[in-house]
């Protein structure tokens, strides 16, 4: 034992012994991290090899550089090395943990643009045990400093570093080939990044996405107006007419988009303690003048709110990594809800949104969307307290938003975001008293507390709507944006829906959030079709009669007779009223049993919509990707000049002045040019014995 023990030492004690060691203290905390921080789904043997596998080649090549250097400094370099890959894994354990996904490029060079509010949603998020990712390296630091292991000043060869590194590469070569034969055409057709880390490992999945960042530069430079004639093929081939029914019904009306952070379908008539999450919602959504849609899903990825917004304004999808509008925001071509909206039909168009301009990019990609105003943060009243995570508490930001949604002239499209209702879900005990969960989990419990918030607020706007007769001539828009409960939350999931453990089909129906379209006059009811956030836009378009047939938009009118209601999801997963496929796994929708042994004719179907999903979501990026409606040229639509709009506030205002003594349509101007913020009632307690003075 004593000579195996001195055999040992005697190996560590050189050069090439302390970095087998340090290789393989890593890739035993990297198996750690993957099984216990990461949702990667390995369920078979082989995937459960790979994930440990696929540790060993980036470590290899990676802290094998350090093999290049002489004495000390080489082993420094290791350790250092280690320390660098070790804050990368611990940032995607953060990140993860928040957003199911992992960092990309895209997603840091968008950083800025979500990183300002990120801090207490960080003290929520991390966990002591994220902070073993450094255990390796402290013990590796300790073991030089006390020189339990001596350093080897020996010459290493150049070519036995070569050598290793030439070890590494063909250990990637056989985890790529294994790769590939568990999962074919990996790199080729995936959406989902879980894959390529549960296959490839973490480092690969930032090398590979560094990569396809560069190529997707390189495609924006190389695209050119040939590339359009496919898309236009495939959209044509798959256009989904109106419903004469409803076509047109709205046109005059205005819009009012409430944007519902973070709310799930599984809130509407959800009880806690007797009492109702959501009566107001739930009336709206039960209402005769509203067209409900309880088999709607959000279809974001890793743009989240973002992506929800590329998708209503444009029926574009967000792209697989990163967000479309921090990336493309700015310099893309877009044939917008809000564009399309005023030179068409003469609409007002403003959004608004309690924080800074820059969050998500929308100062710039609003500009890009055609976007008259915007109204953020800087044009609201300070008031003390107001803020909760992302902005302005939403009964604030309401009451805010009511000051200037009078003064725009009608008709008129308005998106207002809320915000409370999002991660971390805190709210202080003076803004509520209603019940939370007991699932146990502490990201989940509170959340049915912000929802209520949330809902508190939409009724008092609704109150200001009646009260001041802008209702009668208004059309309410309300979809919820994506998840609020991650699927990284399954024990309290299981709890909520009353099982006892949720499969992938669970998961896959969890995403549905609600849309629904009220309006006086409307003929309503809770309508069963499967669809997404994509379909929005084709659907208010037909409503509002100006037919989507020739744009380059991906959705379908969810009121058509002739959709396919395939839902597809970002990461090339998707829901039919027939079929569901969730992380691989097929699913029968109506039943929700597993299909473990499909038939031959189920294969095929499985097949064709997959085929239908991957060229859908591929087409739409190359739309985005290629900046591709720069090349196409709609009949009546020319292309927003962003020079001409403008969200510095002073130069907003007098703009606004300006627009309503041109067109004396807005309910300020109905109401003989008074005012009509003090028909807006609301409990939130910090307005109590405040007057809002609002900048001029």
């Amino acid at each position: 034992m004593k000579t195996a023990l001195q055999k040992v030492r005697a190996g560590l004690n050189t050069k090439l012994g302390f970095f087998a060691l340090t290789v393989l203290l890593f890739a035993i905390k990297s198996i750690w991290a993957y099984e216990t921080k990461f949702n990667l789904g390995a369920n078979t043997t082989v995937q459960q090899f790979l994930l440990a596998f696929n540790t060993l080649p980036s470590a290899i090549i990676l802290i094998g550089i350090a093999l290049y250097f002489r004495g000390r400094l080489s082993y420094w370099l290791m350790s250092i090395i280690n320390a660098l890959l070790s804050t990368w894994l611990l940032a995607n354990i953060l990140y993860y943990r928040e957003f199911s996904d992992f960092i990309t490029f895209n997603v840091i060079k968008g950083s800025s643009s979500a990183s300002g509010n990120l801090g207490t949603s960080l003290a929520q998020i991390i966990k002591p045990s994220d902070f073993l990712v450094y255990a390796d390296v402290v013990i590796l630091i300790v073991i030089l400093l006390c020189h339990l292991i001596r350093v080897d000043m020996r010459y290493f060869k150049i070519r036995y570093a070569a050598t290793v590194t030439a070890i590494g590469a063909l250990l990637f070569g056989a985890n790529l080939g294994m790769a590939y034969s568990d999962r074919s055409q990996l790199l080729t057709r995936t959406f989902d990044s879980n894959y390529i880390v549960k296959y490839l490992g973490l480092e690969f999945y930032t090398v590979y996405d560094g990569v396809k960042t560069t190529h997707n530069s390189a495609i924006k430079a190389e695209a050119n107006k040939k590339d359009v004639a496919p898309i236009q093929k495939f959209l044509k081939e798959h256009y989904a007419g109106p419903d004469a029914t409803y076509y047109g019904t709205i046109k005059g009306k205005n819009i009012i988009v409430l944007h519902l952070e973070s709310f799930q379908q599984w809130l509407i008539d959800y009880k806690v303690n007797g009492k109702e999450v959501t009566p107001t919602i739930n009336e709206l959504y039960h209402s005769s003048n509203t067209m409900a849609f309880d088999n709607f899903f959000h279809q974001v990825g890793q743009g989240k709110t973002s992506d929800a917004e590329m998708m209503l304004e444009n029926s574009l999808f967000g792209l697989p990594e990163g967000s479309a509008m921090t990336i493309d925001g700015t310099t893309n071509t877009f044939q917008s809800a809000p564009a399309l909206l005023h030179q068409k039909l003469g609409y007002t168009t403003a959004s608004f949104h309690g924080d800074v301009p820059s969050f998500w990019n929308r100062d710039n990609a609003y500009k890009s969307f055609g976007y008259q105003y915007f109204f953020s943060k800087e044009y609201f009243p300070k008031v003390k307290d107001q803020d909760m995570g992302y902005g302005i508490k939403d009964k604030i930001f309401l009451k805010d938003a009511a000051y200037y949604l009078q003064q725009l002239p009608q008709p008129f499209y308005a998106k207002l975001i809320t915000v409370t209702n999002h991660y971390p879900y805190l709210i202080d005990k003076k803004n509520t008293d209603f019940p939370s969960l007991k699932t146990g989990d502490n990201t989940v419990d509170p959340y049915v507390q912000t929802a209520h918030y949330l809902d508190q607020s939409v009724k008092e706007l609704l109150d200001y709507l009646d009260k001041t007769g802008l209702r009668k001539n208004t059309v309410l828009v309300l979809y919820g944006d994506h998840y609020g409960i991650s699927n990284n939350h399954k024990a309290a999931i299981a709890k909520i829906l009353g099982k006892k453990k949720v499969t992938n089909y669970d998961l896959a129906m969890w995403q549905k959030v609600p849309f629904m379209i009220n309006a006086e006059g409307l003929q309503g009811g809770i309508n069963h079709t499967y669809g997404g956030e994509i379909d929005v836009l084709p659907t208010l378009e037909d409503l509002l009669g100006i037919s989507s047939n020739k744009y380059l938009q991906f959705g379908q009118d969810l009121l058509s007779k002739n959709r396919n209601q395939i839902v597809p999801f970002r990461d090339g997963d998707w829901v039919t009223p027939k079929y569901t496929k969730s992380s691989g796994d097929y699913y029968d929708t109506k039943t929700g049993k597993q299909i473990t042994n499909p038939t031959k004719a189920q294969k095929a179907e499985f097949a064709k919509i997959q085929k239908y999903v991957t060229t859908d979501l591929g087409l739409s990026d190359k739309v985005i990707n290629g900046d591709l409606l720069r090349f196409y040229k709609l009949p009546g639509f020319t292309k927003t000049n962003k020079k001409d709009i403008t969200y510095n506030r002073a130069k907003a205002l007098k703009q606004l002045k300006k627009a309503q003594k041109e067109k004396k349509t807005s309910l300020k101007s109905e109401n003989d040019n008074k005012s009509t913020l003090d028909d807006y009632t609301t409990d939130a307690p910090e307005l109590k014995d405040t007057t809002l003075s609002f900048p001029k």
